[in-house]
Order: structure tokens, then sequence, then C-alpha cells
């Protein structure tokens, strides 16, 4: 049914415990306001660990996985930016050689990040599905080991890290709204509640301009390069995986989709009220949850700001009033 199970996140929360503090969870009596129905909503700041997301998780518990042999040969991934920031500092920590591929035209304020942080970036493909092959071939020709951002044991570990944490700081939760590109928050959620609170609910939002996940979710039906539209970079996942597919179906109380527009107005709302920029995705929780107060009502709800990497001329476009195209 899962991928990994509870004991894989425990040890994945050990290994972590050396490299940085559990993210903040703090409430905010003004977005209970703006959400309505009686709500009380938690947010989880992933946004204040290292690179400014949730994804540093997933990238230290797959480098302190590795073995010896294995970590003296390094890792390579394809990534468009968390996913790269997380490994990059995680190899930094563990003095692993990291190589990242984004494709050509990538965010340059990650790709400098990225470099900053001691790995290798190549610009290869013009498109993320052949930058995910160029990636894959460099894996097999230097004997390194590829890190899939979602298909990969793990890196679903050090994703369910999050929802142990949260659910210590507040016990109280009943619904947890999580944003949705591969799916590895969402499945790491879900097997750490079905053993330490199987009540809880778990939802899942994605942009109404990537679909894929969510399409798969009602249908059953895997999806592969089907075209993505969002300034939502998280969430801009134009296929459903493996190790993921199967077990959101199982776990998800239900599956939603937002505009951008409306997760550019959760960003503009989460900067007035938390003083937090977040990102596309990391804003889509909120967009999620006030689709789905009428259903939530009178509950107390998690929400997850799990990355607040937005790029310089994006910020200014949406804070101005406008949705990045």
């Amino acid at each position: 049914m899962y991928p990994i199970v509870y004991a894989d996140v425990l040890a994945a929360r050990a290994r972590l415990r050396p490299f940085f503090d559990p993210s903040p969870v703090r409430h905010y009596p003004q977005l209970d306001e703006l959400v309505g129905y009686g709500i009380r909503v938690l947010v989880k700041h992933e946004n204040h660990l290292p690179t400014g997301s949730f994804k540093v998780r997933n990238g230290t518990a797959s480098i302190t996985a590795l073995s010896p042999e294995a970590a003296a040969r390094g890792v390579i991934a394809a990534t468009t930016g968390n996913h790269g920031l997380g490994l990059a500092w995680a190899g930094a920590q563990r003095r692993v050689s990291v190589t990242i591929c984004v494709p050509k035209g990538n965010n340059p304020e990650k790709n400098a990040v990225i470099r900053s942080l001691g790995a290798t970036l190549l610009e290869v493909g013009d498109r993320y599905d052949e930058t995910v092959v160029a990636c894959r071939e460099l894996a097999e020709r230097e004997g390194r080991t590829l890190i899939h951002s979602t298909n990969h044991r793990e890196v679903i570990a050090g994703a369910g890290t999050m929802t142990a944490e949260f659910l210590e700081q507040a016990p109280q939760l009943d619904a947890v709204v999580i944003a949705l590109g591969g799916g590895s928050q969402a499945v790491g959620a879900a097997v750490v509640a079905d053993t330490l609170r199987p009540a809880l609910q778990l939802y899942a939002v994605q942009s109404a301009g990537a679909p894929a996940q969510h399409d798969a979710y009602r249908d059953g039906q895997p999806r592969a390069g089907v075209p993505v539209a969002t300034f939502a970079e998280g969430v801009a996942t134009g296929s459903t995986y493996e190790l993921t597919a199967g077990a959101l179906r199982h776990a998800l109380a239900d599956f939603v989709l937002a505009s951008d527009n409306a997760i550019a107005q959760a960003v503009r709302d989460l900067w007035r009220i938390t003083h937090n920029l977040a990102e596309g995705a990391g804003a889509a929780g909120l967009a999620g949850l006030r689709l789905l107060a009428p259903r939530l009502a009178g509950r107390t709800v998690g929400i997850v700001m799990c990355g607040g990497n937005l790029d310089a001329a994006r910020a200014v476009e949406v804070l101005s009033g406008g949705t990045p195209t």
C-alpha cells in the first residue's frame, strides 16, 4: 500500500536530528478570520528550514542513508529548484559530491544558491523531461546515485518527518492540507498518520494549471508528460510516480485544484498576516483550505508553508496584485 513504513520515518528523524531543529508551528488569528467557518488554522513553517523548503528533509534523509561506497561516488538529481537545493545543502554537510541537472533557462536565483553550496550545476535539456533523461544517463556514466525527487524511498521517509513533528507540536490537529507535486509530503504524512493518528484527515491541493496528479487520483489512470502552466513550481508536475500514485488514492480524504489566481492571493494573504513570503507551492495549502473550508467547519486544520523560495521578479508581481504567467 505504502512504499515505506513508519520505522523508516523514525530512522530518517534520527539521521536528520543533528542537522536542523524542527520547524515552528504558529497560529495567526487573522488567518482564522480569513478562512472562516470557525476553523482554527495552524501553520507549519517549513520555509524556516535551511534552503527555505521542506525538501531539505528529503535531501538530508537521502544523503545520510548512503553507504560509504555510494557516498564516495556522489549523487545526482534532476530538479527545477528545491530538491536540488536540499541535496546541495545536505551534500555540503556530509562532504558528498552533488551534481544537479536543471533545464536550460532555469530560475537563475536557485541556480546561484545551488552553486554557492558547492554542488556542480548542469543546464541540460530544453524541458524538464529532457533534463531527467540526461540526468539518468550521467548517473549511469559516472556511477553516481540517482536521487529522484519523488520515486525514492528515503525521500519519502524524509518528507514524513514533517508530519511526525507537526503531530507532536499540534496534537489537536483534525486535518492537514498539503500542496502536492510529486506526492512525497502527502505519502509521508499518510504513513505517519496511520500509526500516530488514524483519524487525521489528509487533503491535497495542486494548481489547476498542473492537474496530472489530481486527475490520476480521480480516475486511477497514470499520467506522463501532461503540459503544465503554473507559476507554482513546487506543484508543477505533469506526471504521476510509481511510489506515490497508488498510495495517494488510498491516503487522501480529497484532492482539490486551486487556480493560480487563488494561489497568488494566498501568497499575498500569508505575507500580510504572517509576514512570511511563500512561494506558490508554499501558499497552495491556504488556497486549498479556502476551497475546503465549508467541509472542515469548526475543526483545527494544519497547512504547510512548504517553501519560501519565490524569486524576486515574481514576488514583485504577486505582491503588487498580479498573477505570474
